[in-house]
């Protein structure tokens, strides 16, 4: 078979990729390995035209555009800072939920801090997200981009605010920082490639129904 007619899907490592376990099995397809404890980026499945391509969860919607992956699986966040372009999301797939939080230290008064025509410094990686939510309110914001430890911003006086996901929320409270506004809850999409939709479409459709029922269930 050639590479053309292959299926790929582009899925990150961690909870994505364990909680995308079994909607894969619900459509019959089972990864062979475990990227976690495999090297390898691209994994074959127990179907022979279908493999799974590891990456970085921020660049599965890329590689979904520009049909490196027929489908993958991104997180709104994601989708939401990539824009969209050239993706079909026909399915929020219940995964991976968390909530799109604005965290600020103890006894920050966020909400005196926060009037039409304030300006806040906030830390994030959710540039478009932050911008957009600040925006509705009439605050000025000075954006800084950060990767990781977001929590460290506030904490060193780089940022008065942080845009960012929140799980658990233990990692906050272990950072003397606290919620003050929920922005919007997070789960992961099911995208798809709008070519591929076309020329791929019986194989596609399968994944994309067996997945629907899965949910349903």
């Amino acid at each position: 078979m050639s590479e053309t007619e292959k299926i790929t899907i582009a899925l990150s490592k961690g909870r994505i990729f364990d909680e995308t376990l079994p909607l894969l099995a619900a459509a019959g397809i089972v990864p062979t390995e475990n990227p976690e404890q495999s090297r390898k980026l691209i994994i074959p499945t127990n179907i022979d035209k279908i493999q799974v391509i590891i990456v970085r969860a921020t660049d599965v919607p890329t590689y979904v555009q520009y049909g490196a992956a027929d489908l993958g699986v991104a997180g709104k966040d994601v989708l939401i800072e990539h824009g969209g372009n050239g993706l079909f999301a026909p399915l929020d797939l219940n995964i991976a939920k968390c909530k799109m939080m604005v965290a600020v230290p103890k006894g920050f008064d966020y909400q005196n801090a926060v009037y039409q025509g304030a300006r806040l410094k906030v830390a994030t990686k959710y540039v478009k997200t932050a911008r957009e939510h600040f925006a509705k309110k009439g605050v000025h914001i000075d954006l800084i981009k950060l990767y990781g430890s977001m929590e460290l911003a506030p904490l060193t006086n780089l940022a008065d605010a942080i845009v960012d996901l929140v799980s658990s929320g233990n990692t906050l409270k272990a950072n003397n920082l606290v919620e003050v506004e929920s922005i919007m809850p997070i789960s992961s999409r099911l995208i798809v490639n709008q070519a591929a939709l076309k020329t791929k479409y019986k194989d596609l459709q399968k994944i994309i129904d067996s997945f629907k029922a899965a949910i349903k269930k």
